[in-house]
């Protein structure tokens, strides 16, 4: 255990096929031991710092999860990996990782305008580690920041698989989610990388990808097109919203609104951040 009893808390759920195939991936891949606790009515299973945790409904929706844990289990989290499935209408197969939160309204979970603590090393890791084990040929991405839950104040990850049934039973998808989140678990303090909020491109921030698979970058928040325009303070909100220190702000440029752009650099100036235009 950390300091003050800090665990690390990998979040499954009942309801998501995903989710229990990575659970069941974690605790016969990697030797996770039932213990008498319960959270949420169902069994705690621990290995070292590292809880696997399961609630009954959708993740989501589990605004004050951190609260949650401290008042059923007796310790805060130092961070939280939820496990989940990804469903899209284009059925893309896809191994995904986002921080979540809601640049406006909120469509899915969370409150407007509110985004979640992203810890851009460990999502950094997470692409490498799916990039490198990924036999299936399955696309390897970032999504950009939507959905809740957006009030936790420990930081939080989503990793998921996608995006059709098919795929959330995949074994070898199971087995690939398991092992990189017992990778970035282990390694996400020990890494530094050059972290930056990510402006621009689609849902599933396509340069963005390329450039933490092939670079330094790291991306914390991502602000993708159809989010934009947003107020200054949402900006800010992402910035402050990071675990690591924000050195940059990346806009693919003709994946954003004029003024959008030149919000950002603006923004970059007034702040001393590096200005990194694609």
């Amino acid at each position: 255990m950390g300091p003050g009893g800090a665990m690390k808390v990998i979040m499954t759920t009942k309801i998501d096929l995903a989710s229990m195939n990575i659970r069941r991936h974690l605790i016969e891949g990697f030797g996770f031991k039932e213990t008498e606790k319960s959270f949420d009515g169902n069994p705690v299973y621990e290995k070292g710092d590292t809880l696997i945790l399961t609630t009954n409904d959708e993740m989501i929706y589990y605004d004050g999860l951190d609260r949650a844990i401290e008042n059923q289990l007796g310790l805060k989290p130092e961070v939280i990996v939820f496990a989940s499935r990804h469903s899209s209408e284009k059925k893309l197969p896809a191994l995904t990782t986002h921080v979540t939160g809601n640049w406006g309204k909120a469509l899915y979970g969370g409150k407007d305008g509110h985004l979640a603590i992203a810890i851009p090393g460990a999502m950094k890791l997470a692409l490498l580690k799916m990039n490198e084990l990924n036999d299936l040929g399955w696309t390897v991405c970032y999504e950009a920041t939507h959905h809740g839950p957006s009030e936790l104040e420990v930081p939080s990850l989503f990793i998921e698989i996608g995006s059709s049934e098919e795929e959330w039973i995949n074994e070898r998808a199971g087995e690939i989610i398991a092992e990189t989140i017992m990778h970035i678990l282990e390694n996400y303090d020990k890494k530094k990388f050059k972290v930056a909020i990510g402006i621009g491109g689609g849902h599933y921030a396509p340069k963005q990808t390329k450039r933490a698979l092939e670079t330094e970058l790291a991306f914390g928040h991502i602000l993708p097109k159809y989010a934009q325009p947003v107020p200054k303070e949402m900006l800010l909100r992402a910035i402050e919203r990071t675990a690591e220190p924000v050195e940059a702000i990346y806009v693919d440029w003709k994946g954003s609104r004029g003024e959008t752009r030149q919000l950002a650099r603006s923004l970059t100036e007034e702040l001393g951040l590096e200005f990194i235009k694609d």
